[in-house]
């Protein structure tokens, strides 16, 4: 079998790069989090300070070493899934959460400077309930029948 480099190979054939990426629904993808948050219920992580008063730019980029999100983005599972790094803004993203949401999981002002994970795990939880669809995403199924 002659083995090829990665960038080789697209020189001489199509490759599609998601054709391994599990896909996820968001309820999986939050689910795995808190799986992986139990795994270890006393570990203690850290919390971000003041999600709340940022820049919604500069609190996409705030992360922190041991939070909640870097549980989260050291599973292999959910980073091939495409959790691109451990920022606020990355976590907002793949688990399709509102800066509110987040905020609760995340925030300094709800555990103080740290917390454990199985406390966060409890924050992520009712997370799990199925988001209403908006009126414009209820229009679009109304008009596509």
């Amino acid at each position: 079998m002659k083995q090829h480099a990665r960038d080789d190979l697209h020189k001489i054939a199509k490759i599609d790069e998601n054709f391994l990426a599990p896909t996820m629904s968001r309820r999986q993808r939050l689910e795995r989090w808190i799986e992986l948050l139990e795994r270890e219920p006393r570990q203690i992580l850290c919390t971000l300070r003041e999600t709340e008063f940022q820049t919604s730019r500069r609190r996409a980029a705030m992360r922190m070493d041991g939070s909640p999100m870097s549980v989260a983005y050291a599973d292999p599972v959910l980073r091939a899934a495409g959790l691109e790094d451990d920022s606020y803004g990355a976590a907002k993203r793949f688990f399709e959460l509102t800066d509110h949401e987040l905020h609760g999981v995340v925030c300094y002002c709800h555990f103080g400077e740290t917390v454990s994970a199985a406390a966060v795990a409890r924050s992520v939880q009712p997370l799990l309930a199925e988001k209403p669809r908006s009126l414009l995403a209820r229009l679009r199924g109304l008009l596509s029948v």
